[in-house]
C-alpha cells in the first residue's frame, strides 16, 4: 500500500473545505491509505495542481462560484489525461442528474455527512489505487 494518497479539495468556501478534511479524517477506511489534503479555491489553482500530478481524487463543490465543480468536473474528464476519479458535492438529492452530466465518479450532499462521504471517499481510492497498482 503507497504510504499516502492526495485527494484535491475545490470549494471557494473554507468552511466546506474543512467540513470535507474533518469528514475524511485522516484515513477515510481501514484499508486505504492515510490521506493529504490539497486545497484549492481557485480554477486556475485546481488546473495547476492536476497538471503537476499526484492527485488521486478530486472533492469538487457544486456550489462554488464562479466556476462551478460540475463544469469543473465535466472539464477535467475532457481535458485532463488519465483524470483522478472525482467526488462532486451536491447542493441537493435532486442534483444528481447534474453530477452525471458531469462524468463525477460519485455524489454526496451538502453538508458533509461523515460517514456517507468517508465510504464515498474510501471507495474513489481502492479503485483508484487498484488501477495504479
Amino acid at each position: 500500500m503507497q504510504p499516502t494518497a492526495t485527494v484535491l479539495v475545490y470549494s471557494d468556501n473554507a468552511h466546506t473545505r474543512e467540513q470535507v478534511r474533518l469528514a475524511a479524517g485522516r484515513r477515510p477506511a481501514a484499508d486505504v491509505p492515510p490521506v493529504e489534503f490539497l486545497e484549492c479555491a481557485t480554477l486556475p489553482a485546481v488546473l495547476e495542481a492536476l497538471d503537476q500530478g499526484g492527485v488521486d481524487v478530486c472533492v469538487l463543490d457544486g456550489e462554488t462560484a464562479p466556476a462551478g465543480g460540475m463544469g469543473v468536473c465535466r472539464q477535467i474528464k475532457d481535458e485532463v489525461f488519465r483524470c483522478p476519479p472525482v467526488l462532486l458535492l451536491i447542493g441537493r438529492p435532486q442534483d444528481a442528474w447534474l453530477a452525471t452530466w458531469s462524468r463525477a465518479d460519485a455524489a454526496v450532499t451538502l453538508p458533509v455527512e461523515p460517514v456517507g462521504f468517508a465510504d464515498a471517499l474510501a471507495t474513489l481510492l481502492r479503485s483508484r489505487l487498484s488501477v495504479g497498482a
